[in-house]
């Protein structure tokens, strides 16, 4: 066998290696935009890229451009001591901030030769070897794709020269999910308050009633209005009026655990669903709610004391008042309004008249 030989072979492997890298990188391609729900898809992505690779650990960070922060989503084959460092600010003139500004992969086959990688968190991770992949479309910023080795080694740069087009096809997917997460919470979401709306509250209100009745929970429905907030518009006018009420709304969202409902339920009426919580705790729940009212709205009105804004308050609760969502609602509207009838800025449950 001659050298030209020997050379026709290399190419023609070389060849074979670059077409099974091109097919692989469709193929990981192909799973990683298979869903617009955002956190799916980022997992999607990490776990193709880590196989394209042949990387054993690494994460993805979306970008907040607003406080400048990059904020952990998706993790594979790290610490728990590590993920636990979920956000972080990019630093001008950190390597961060020069990968967001660059657009330009970088590769590390040894991180103890390079005199940037100084993070003590990632040191002690032992991390050795890196790639990281800014995931850019049309100079939009969504964040960074990081893939770890904890042993140096050498890349292949033909399979390394396609993470480009990878992450192109990464960027694109990530930036459609994100305008449909957009898309979709704008269709639940009030938009003065910020609260859902009373069309998502119709959809809520049967799923909470289901899971309550499979798991014999209890759940509180608390129908809450603002008092005499014509006085409040009559006396500061209706933009004044608004804020009151996105004011009211933030007062509410504060008052709140993390799984609970908020919703604007019509004019300056507002409903909320509080699963897996008896009476007691939702009387408790509704004077959170009425003190943060009285407070937050005293702020806007630069503290004007003299009419403050108030709320009365409806509370049912499931299976205790009733069995089935409309007739939740119905008793705690009946509630709501025998408190008002009582003086106003109070809160009211069955057969209890609790200021």
């Amino acid at each position: 066998m001659n050298s030209t030989d020997v050379c026709d072979i290399c190419n023609a492997n070389k060849l074979k290696n670059q077409v099974q890298a091109l097919i692989d990188l469709i193929v990981v391609a192909q799973v990683s935009v298979s869903s617009i729900e955002l956190d799916t898809l980022l997992g999607s992505i990490l776990e193709s890229a880590m196989s394209f690779t042949d990387m054993p650990a690494g994460s993805v960070a979306l970008y907040d451009k607003r406080c400048g922060e990059l904020t952990l989503r998706a993790h594979a084959g790290l610490s728990n001591e590590f993920v636990a460092h979920d956000a972080w600010t990019v630093t001008i003139g950190g390597l961060s901030d020069q990968l967001l500004r660059s657009d330009q992969i970088l590769f590390v086959e040894d991180t103890q030769n390079a005199e940037f990688f100084k993070n003590p968190l990632a040191v002690r991770e032992g991390i050795r070897s890196l790639i990281c992949i800014p995931l850019v479309t049309k100079g939009n910023v969504h964040g960074v794709l990081y893939l770890d080795d904890f042993a140096p080694r050498k890349f292949d740069q033909g399979r390394m020269s396609l993470l480009s087009v990878f992450a192109s096809f990464a960027a694109m997917s990530i930036e459609n999910a994100k305008l449909h997460q957009e898309t979709s919470q704008m269709a639940i979401t009030d938009v003065l308050t910020g609260l859902y709306n009373r069309r998502y509250f119709e959809t809520v209100l049967p799923q909470e009633l289901e899971r309550a009745r499979r798991y014999n929970l209890s759940f509180s429905v608390l129908l809450i209005d603002a008092d005499n907030f014509k006085k409040v518009n009559d006396t500061y006018g209706h933009p004044m009026g608004d804020r009151i009420l996105a004011t009211m709304g933030e007062a509410i969202k504060k008052s709140l655990r993390s799984f609970d409902f908020a919703f604007r339920y019509g004019g300056e009426e507002f409903v909320v669903i509080l699963p897996e919580t008896n009476i007691k705790s939702a009387r408790r729940a509704a004077e959170r709610i009425r003190q943060s009212v009285i407070s937050e709205c005293g702020k806007v009105l630069h503290s004007d004391t003299s009419s403050p804004v108030t709320v009365s308050t409806g509370i049912a609760c499931y299976p205790r008042d009733a069995t089935e969502g409309k007739a939740l609602v119905s008793l705690a509207d009946d509630l709501l309004y025998q408190a008002k009838g009582a003086g106003k800025n109070r809160i009211l449950v069955r057969k209890e008249n609790l200021q």
